[in-house]
């Protein structure tokens, strides 16, 4: 009488025993499941109420619905095959193993390259063309780390939340922001986006325009050459004596003169000591070398070869 259930007991345990959970089984495996569904296709037949039968009392799932990815017209995933269209076919994921849909943020188990595959299939545009080339995509960060998708409005969209969201990973920047001479970003009067696209360009630190010096210049308009009398280091590049994003001295300095103009310029025209014979120095009063050379930034006069005037 009992070897049926004995035998029963020995098949279950061999068998039926239930399968690690996804997150343990590695990114791999989850990826190769994923193109598996892809490949099938196989998406619901009844589209956002599948997935709303166990998500509709997720407060982030249905905020969604608040913002313009969530629109049932027009060009938004809801208008097309709704909650698949971005997190790819249902499958078996409404069943007891809760088999993986592409999913996004820090914790997701899709690679950063899958999770923005989605986002880049409809934002794809002039403004994301440089998006494969770029610092963020290199360093395999995903579009979710940034963006917030299931909302009203997404928060680095907004002017007074662009900055925090940028420094949860520039703390370095966080951080010379803060310091005594800086942009107006710590009050967020000036935003990350004014000067960088995140999402890629063709110079270096990902800028808006096509140089550094350009990229100043957009505010800085009264610094622009050309100029009579010219300073080789300003015409250059700014960053040969200004940090951009702050400094412990004036003007975002990288030094406070002498210090910064003696990288440059040897003590063979004026004498390097500290104080003169009556114990004062242009060196170490008021503005320093600034003293007598004032128009840094280059001179139009015809007397200012020497950036006096």
């Amino acid at each position: 009488m009992k070897r049926p259930l004995l035998v029963a007991l020995l098949v279950s345990a061999a068998f039926g025993a239930p399968a690690a959970p996804w997150s343990d089984r590695g990114q791999d495996a989850v990826m190769e499941t994923l193109i598996d569904k892809f490949n099938q296709g196989n998406y619901s037949t009844k589209g956002a109420d599948s997935c709303l039968m166990c998500h509709k009392k997720n407060d982030k799932v249905m905020a969604l619905f608040d913002g313009i990815h969530g629109t049932t017209s027009g060009n938004s995933p809801m208008a097309g095959l709704q909650c698949e269209s971005c997190h790819g076919p249902l499958g078996k994921h409404n069943r007891g193993g809760k088999e993986p849909m592409i999913d996004f943020g820090a914790d997701a188990m899709a690679t950063a390259e899958a999770q923005n595959s989605v986002c880049l299939s409809c934002h794809e545009d002039t403004g994301r063309q440089s998006w494969h080339a770029s610092t963020h995509n290199l360093e395999e960060v995903a579009c979710a780390s940034c963006h917030q998708v299931h909302m009203a409005k997404d928060p680095i969209l907004e002017q007074q939340a662009q900055n925090g969201v940028c420094t949860q990973c520039h703390t370095v920047q966080k951080m010379q922001m803060h310091q005594r001479s800086s942009h107006p970003m710590k009050w967020d009067e000036m935003q990350c986006s004014d000067c960088h696209n995140p999402h890629g360009s063709q110079t270096d630190a990902d800028l808006n325009r096509i140089s550094l010096n350009d990229t100043c210049y957009g505010c800085h308009a009264d610094k622009r050459g050309p100029k009579l009398w010219e300073h080789e280091p300003v015409i250059d590049d700014c960053s040969n004596c200004h940090t951009p994003h702050g400094s412990i001295n004036d003007n975002l300095l990288k030094a406070r003169a002498p210090l910064l103009c003696q990288q440059c310029h040897s003590g063979n025209v004026h004498a390097s000591r500290p104080y003169g014979a009556d114990g004062d120095s242009a060196f170490t009063a008021g503005g320093s070398c600034l003293n007598c050379h004032a128009q840094v930034h280059g001179s139009n006069h015809p007397q200012g070869k020497a950036l006096q005037r």
